[in-house]
């Protein structure tokens, strides 16, 4: 079931992401404590195309049949919305990659549920039109537009600027970087020539012709990767979470993560990079995150 979209929360920049949160009243404690209550699910609109599954549609499906309770959509506009869906106790869980991860688990006041190690592959990567006059990172300058999804974003920030950083280009200074909104935002961006680079999760390339990559074969080519994530995704959740809500979503993730899913979970599957689930992990996972954000001013060093 998909509920109504929430306001942005006041959409945060990142460097005053770690703000106190709300404080949970008697009421909303009980409610979350009701046995009969929905699992609520925060996260970004991901794929539009109406004749395709939507990956988060069955993700809700499958949750749904792992622990009989009704889980319900709750649509943000970016990445740090949910985060602050979940600070503010307005939904259970949300579904995030490592980064806007390490930055909740910082405020002290949302727990990392069961994360996802990445498998030492690049997770980002730059993307220019095949006819660009851009064949590699060398060739970019102060007039070259690069678009990144949100800054809350892993694969479609933070590793990205990690990589121009390791090849000499420093944001402003080097290049003229740009928020597009979204991951899809930048390919349309990309598309109609609004942008030079397109910097994205390397998933997309290889959907290639669908609703997540609307580019033919050999429209697009990379100018460079990145490095890997040591974390790849995190279900990050409530505080207040029912108790009964966690013992069932540590059971049900881990069987509803597997190969027999894959084709139904498209994306979302394709982002834990094949890895085992690691069930509550500790701060100190999120560690190795505090020097990469700190190349984009970010700093999340007071992790635990």
């Amino acid at each position: 079931m998909r509920a109504r979209a929430l306001p942005a929360l006041g959409l945060l920049a990142l460097g005053a992401v770690a703000l106190a949160g709300c404080s949970s009243t008697e009421s909303e404690a009980a409610a979350a404590s009701d046995p009969d209550a929905p699992i609520t699910f925060a996260t970004t609109p991901l794929g539009d195309d109406p004749t395709a599954q939507n990956p988060i549609e069955a993700f809700a499906e499958l949750i749904t049949a792992e622990t009989g309770r009704e889980v319900e959509i709750v649509d943000v506009p970016d990445y740090t919305a949910v985060v602050e869906a979940i600070r503010n106790h307005h939904v259970d869980i949300g579904f995030m990659s490592g980064f806007p991860s390490a930055l909740a688990v910082n405020t002290g006041e949302v727990d990392a549920l069961v994360a996802w190690p990445g498998n030492d592959e690049p997770v980002s990567t730059c993307l220019v039109l095949d006819g660009s006059s851009l064949h590699s990172l060398d060739d970019v300058t102060t007039e070259t537009v690069v678009a990144f999804a949100d800054p809350a974003s892993s694969s479609g920030y933070f590793m990205p600027v990690s990589m121009l950083h390791d090849a000499g280009l420093e944001q402003d200074a080097d290049y003229t970087p740009m928020f597009s909104g979204g991951h899809d935002m930048s390919f349309i961006a990309l598309k109609e020539g609004q942008v030079d680079v397109a910097c994205t999760s390397t998933i997309f390339p290889t959907m290639v012709g669908t609703d997540m990559f609307p580019f033919a074969e050999g429209e697009t080519r990379s100018i460079g990767e990145s490095d890997s994530m040591p974390v790849a995704v995190t279900v990050l959740a409530d505080q207040l979470i029912a108790e009964d809500k966690r013992e069932l979503l540590l059971e049900a993730l881990p069987n509803v993560f597997v190969e027999e899913n894959a084709e139904a979970l498209g994306a979302m599957f394709e982002a834990m990079q094949g890895t085992g689930p690691i069930l509550e992990p500790d701060a100190k996972i999120f560690q190795p995150f505090v020097d990469i954000a700190a190349i984009a001013d970010v700093d999340i060093s007071d992790l635990g």
